[in-house]
């Protein structure tokens, strides 16, 4: 007996959705990381987004798996808030990271952590070694965006200025979706 060909044509559909989520998210996560680099912040409709395109990928495996991922979404965003409280975490990141854990499994989410903290820890070693640098002359006004962001960038470390973790956030999402760990 041969397979049902509507569900096959709804399975390939389904497929074919999950696909563009996914690079919708991967898309949004560039974003979020240009922005985050270039102004320290993080617009909260992007997580907004997220959360939403998170619901929406996680539907397909059941109700029981959106209710999971919520669950840890909302467990994430406590623990965050916790740090943040501490000052050691920006509020846009611990939103952007809640929001994001939305999107995988349980397990896919501690493999998202794993991921941005080792990309973290890059970012960290990174500014260490802009930290060693001699103070950028200024880049002149028209000059090349990445240019301008990454003299600016050399300016901020020297001063002490915060990192942008939404950097190393988006990094991990982006490394648990294209290593096949996300949903």
């Amino acid at each position: 007996m041969g397979a049902d060909p509507m569900s096959a044509a709804f399975s390939d559909l389904a497929s074919s959705v999950a696909a563009l989520i996914s690079l919708t998210v991967v898309g949004l996560l560039a974003f979020v990381a240009w922005v985050d680099l270039a102004t320290r912040t993080i617009p909260d409709w992007i997580s907004a987004a997220l959360l939403l395109l998170g619901v929406a990928i996680r539907i397909n495996a059941g109700i029981g798996a959106v209710a999971a991922s919520l669950a840890v979404g909302v467990v994430m965003f406590l623990l965050l808030a916790l740090v943040h409280a501490r000052g050691m975490l920006g509020g846009g990141d611990v939103k952007l990271m809640a929001s994001l854990a939305v999107q995988f499994s349980p397990l896919d989410s501690l493999r998202l952590v794993a991921a941005t903290s080792i990309i973290g820890g890059v970012l960290v070693l990174l500014h260490f070694a802009l930290r060693g640098l001699p103070a950028p002359a200024r880049s002149p006004a028209g000059s090349w965006r990445p240019r301008r962001l990454f003299t600016n960038e050399r300016w901020r470390v020297r001063r002490g200025g915060s990192l942008p973790y939404g950097v190393a956030i988006a990094g991990g999402g982006v490394w648990t979706i294209l290593s096949g760990w996300g949903a």
